[in-house]
C-alpha cells in the first residue's frame, strides 16, 4: 500500500536478496498486489512482475484485477503479508489504521512504516493481531532499519526505560547542515528532497510533527504509557534564523531538532523542539541524514547511531519485519 521511495527500496531489496532469503530462511515470495493513487488497486494472486513495476511498466488494466477498496484488493491478492507505506496522517493515523485492521482481519501479517497507527491505535491493532494469530510490526517507523522495537522486546528483558533523547528526523538535520554550509533554508529543503528523505510537501518534518510522532511512538511502545500526540511539546525549525544557525556553528555550537522523553510518576514528559547543543554533546556531531538516540534504563544507558542512511535503510526495516513475521 503506497509505492513511493520506501516501497521501491523495499522491493529492490527483496529482489537483490531473494537467493539469500530462500537459502537462509526458506522463504519464497511473490508480489500479488500494489496500490497507488495513480495506478489504483492492482492485484494478481499469481504474481505481478516486480522488475517491470520498478521500471514503471504497469500491467494494462485488462490484464490485472482492479479492486475498488482495500478489502477487495487484499482478498483478490490472497495476501499473506501486507505492507502499509501510505502517507502519514499525524492527527488521526487514517486511512492506514483501517488498512491494517482489514489486513489482520483477513489473516495477513501487517507491517507498517507509518507511525500514525502506533500513536493512535496501538492497543487495538496489537489485540487484533493477537486474536488472529498474526503479527503487527513497525520497526521501520523510527530510525529506519535500526532494530529499536525488536531490541527492547527480545534483547532487554526486565528493564525499565526511564527516558530517551535523540535526533530522529533526517530532513531537519539535512536542512540545518546545509544552512551551516552557507545555503538557504529553501536550498536545504531541496537537498533533502533530492536525496529522498523529504516529501514533496515537507511540512510534517519542518514543523516538527514527524519528530513529535516518533517521540510519541517510542514512549507508547517502550515506556508503556497511554500518550496522546497533543501531550508532546512541539516546535519546528522554520523560525530559526539562518544567520544565527551559521554564527553559533562557528563558535562550536549547533542547532538540532531534539526529541526527548522523561518518565514523571505515572506519565511521561515529552518534547520535540530545536535545541542549541554544545560541541561536546554527541547529538551535535550528527551530519546529514544521520540520526541517534540515547536510552536511559534503570540498569544502564546506551546509545544508537545511524550513520547517513539512505532510503534503502527504511526499506530494510520492512524487510527485517517481513522475515520476523514469516519465519519466526
Amino acid at each position: 500500500m503506497g509505492f513511493g521511495n520506501v516501497g521501491k527500496a523495499f522491493l529492490r531489496l527483496l529482489i537483490s536478496k531473494e537467493t539469500e532469503i530462500r537459502r537462509r530462511y526458506d522463504v519464497r515470495w511473490r508480489l500479488t498486489g500494489v496500490a497507488t493513487r495513480r495506478n489504483g488497486w492492482l492485484a494478481d494472486p499469481d504474481g505481478l512482475n516486480p522488475l517491470a513495476i520498478l521500471n514503471g511498466r504497469w500491467p494494462a488494466q485488462h490484464h490485472s484485477f482492479q479492486a475498488g477498496n482495500a478489502r477487495e484488493w487484499l482478498e483478490h491478492a490472497k495476501a499473506d503479508v501486507f505492507f502499509e507505506a501510505s502517507s502519514l496522517n499525524v492527527h488521526t493515523g487514517q486511512p492506514a489504521i483501517d488498512h491494517i485492521k482489514t489486513a489482520l482481519d483477513l489473516g495477513a501479517h501487517a507491517i507498517s512504516v507509518n507511525k500514525g497507527p502506533i500513536v493512535h491505535a496501538l492497543s487495538e491493532l496489537t489485540a487484533l493481531a493477537r486474536e488472529k494469530g498474526k503479527k503487527f510490526l513497525y520497526e521501520a517507523t523510527v530510525m529506519d532499519g535500526v532494530p529499536i522495537f525488536s531490541m527492547f522486546q527480545l534483547g532487554l528483558p526486565a528493564t525499565e526505560l526511564r527516558g530517551f533523547c535523540g535526533v530522529l528526523n533526517s530532513t531537519t538535520n539535512v536542512v540545518l547542515t546545509e544552512i551551516e554550509k552557507g545555503r538557504s533554508f529553501e536550498e536545504g529543503v531541496r537537498r533533502a528532497q533530492a536525496i529522498g528523505v523529504a516529501e514533496s510537501d515537507p511540512s510534517a518534518d519542518l514543523d516538527g510533527w514527524d519528530a513529535a510522532v516518533k517521540v510519541a511512538a517510542l514512549a507508547i511502545v517502550l515506556m508503556n504509557v497511554p500518550l496522546r500526540l497533543d501531550q508532546v511539546r512541539r516546535t519546528g525549525i522554520r523560525e530559526l534564523c539562518e544567520e544565527k544557525i551559521r554564527s553559533v556553528r562557528t563558535s562550536g555550537m549547533r542547532y538540532k531538532l531534539v526529541c526527548r522523553a522523561e518518565r514523571r510518576g505515572d506519565g511521561v514528559d515529552c518534547s520535540a523542539q530545536p535545541e542549541l547543543l554544545l560541541a561536546s554533546d554527541p547529538l551535535a556531531n550528527l551530519e546529514g541524514t544521520s540520526s541517534a538516540v540515547r536510552f536511559d534504563l534503570d540498569v544502564f544507558g546506551f546509545s544508537l547511531v545511524e550513520h547517513n542512511p539512505g532510503i534503502e535503510a527504511t526499506g530494510y526495516g520492512l524487510l527485517a519485519d517481513f522475515l520476523r513475521a514469516v519465519s519466526g
